[in-house]
């Protein structure tokens, strides 16, 4: 006959499989932690349970089954009165079953005190249900923060189990991460993994995720970027991607950083604006701006990235860069318009004098000047001067290289002082030399 109380206290389990989770580990649960294919181990002789003691758990089964949490408990309560008459394994079954009910009630302390009565039954209650208890002891008391407890338990499961898998061990590694004891909670979660491991089990996800956590904490930075690669090899994810290539940056394995960032984005893991300006930003660094752009297209077009000057000029940079001009220049151009200041515009006019687009070049260096916030006023007239003496308009010309010679001047700019004055004095003698041929035709 098989007892009902064990029954209940394997949908104790069940249930807490579901409810607990601390951190966003799952705590194992005691059907996780048989091992498949254990050696049979020899049966326990216990005392056999009474008719009486059966009808009157059997009545307590069906409240609980009817959610009559209230009458299930007296029920067990009536039995408790007259325990003098049981044996340690109806006790222990009575107090199983009232645990159960305490758990349904969610009077976890109350449930703890009930299933440490089945536990001190010793060996009058059948193994399993020892050891279905202290598991469930262990689970208990990790829920209500009693940590040195649930170690205890846990540790007493490990030692009367048969082959107990990896789960007891993951589970002291969670608690002992609540308690931030985190070398004993990593040498836990090695121990967990390496016996999954070695029997050919599913190492979870957030196992890794828990020991990737603990190595960081503990500033241990190879085994950090060790179990990362790991959670991205077999669990790929944007997050770990990212981490993963922060790593490689604060390590100073710029390389590796930018390979992870490629990679993670050939795989269409980015998914944020950082993600695509950081690939794009290292990526100049490594002078490939043409890879740069089209990263920062992408962006743009998905609306990934947000199209705001700082964006917009870092793209036609990058175009600019990789000498394609004209991709370049209508890039710059909006990114000029949102601009606060006349920076982008200042740029632009030499992108145009470079492209001998002289009325752009003008156009460009007038607004820079309009909107002002430009770091050298003089080189922006000197470039504007530049684009009008190439576009036969000397005395615009001259007017914008006297402009620069006095902003040289107020800035105590020697350089551009000198040169824009010998462009004033080049520009009157090429006035004076038409003028003069001008007056030998006549």
């Amino acid at each position: 006959m098989k007892s009902l109380l064990h029954i209940s206290s394997v949908l104790v389990t069940a249930l807490l499989t579901l409810t607990l989770a601390v951190g966003g580990f799952a705590v194992p649960t005691v059907a996780e932690a048989a091992e498949e294919g254990q050696k049979p181990q020899k049966t326990r002789r216990v005392p056999s349970m009474s008719e009486a003691v059966y009808k009157k758990l059997a009545e307590g089964q069906e409240a609980i089954d009817a959610k009559d949490y209230v009458t299930a408990e007296q029920v067990m309560k009536n039995m408790l009165e007259r325990s003098k008459r049981y044996n340690g394994n109806e006790i222990g079954q009575v107090y199983s079953m009232l645990g159960y009910v305490y758990f349904l009630k969610e009077d976890y302390r109350s449930a703890i005190d009930a299933y440490k009565k089945v536990v001190a039954q010793g060996e009058d209650i059948p193994e399993g249900l020892e050891q279905t208890t202290l598991y469930t002891l262990a689970q208990l008391s990790f829920v209500e923060g009693f940590y040195t407890d649930a170690l205890k338990h846990m540790e007493e499961f490990i030692s009367k189990a048969t082959n107990p898998g990896p789960e007891p061990r993951i589970f002291m590694g969670q608690v002992y991460y609540q308690m931030k004891d985190y070398p004993a909670a990593i040498n836990q979660m090695i121990a967990g993994i390496d016996l999954a491991k070695e029997r050919g089990l599913t190492i979870k996800e957030n196992w890794w995720q828990l020991l990737n956590f603990l190595y960081y904490e503990q500033e241990n930075m190879p085994k950090t970027i060790e179990t990362l690669e790991i959670l991205v090899r077999d669990y790929p994810k944007r997050d770990y991607w990212i981490r993963l290539a922060g790593m490689y940056g604060q390590e100073g394995q710029e390389k590796k950083q930018l390979h992870t960032l490629q990679a993670a984005y050939a795989g269409d893991y980015l998914s944020k604006e950082t993600d695509f300006t950081n690939l794009a930003g290292l990526l100049m660094q490594e002078e490939a701006p043409y890879k740069a752009a089209k990263v920062m297209e992408h962006g743009l077009d998905d609306d990934i990235i947000e199209r705001s000057s700082k964006n917009l000029r870092a793209l036609g940079q990058a175009w600019q860069l990789a000498q394609e001009v004209d991709k370049a220049i209508p890039v710059l151009e909006d990114a000029a318009d949102l601009a606060d200041d006349g920076r982008i515009y200042d740029q632009l006019a030499y992108v145009y004098l470079e492209a001998d687009r002289y009325d752009d070049c003008v156009r460009s260096a007038n607004g820079a000047l309009d909107k002002g916030g430009i770091r050298k006023k003089q080189s922006t007239y000197f470039v504007r001067g530049l684009c009008l003496y190439n576009d036969d308009k000397l005395n615009d010309a001259r007017g914008s290289f006297v402009s620069c010679r006095n902003e040289s001047r107020r800035d105590e700019d020697d350089t551009n002082l000198r040169t824009c004055a010998q462009w004033i004095t080049y520009i009157d003698r090429e006035k004076d030399r038409l003028a003069q041929l001008a007056a030998a035709g006549q």
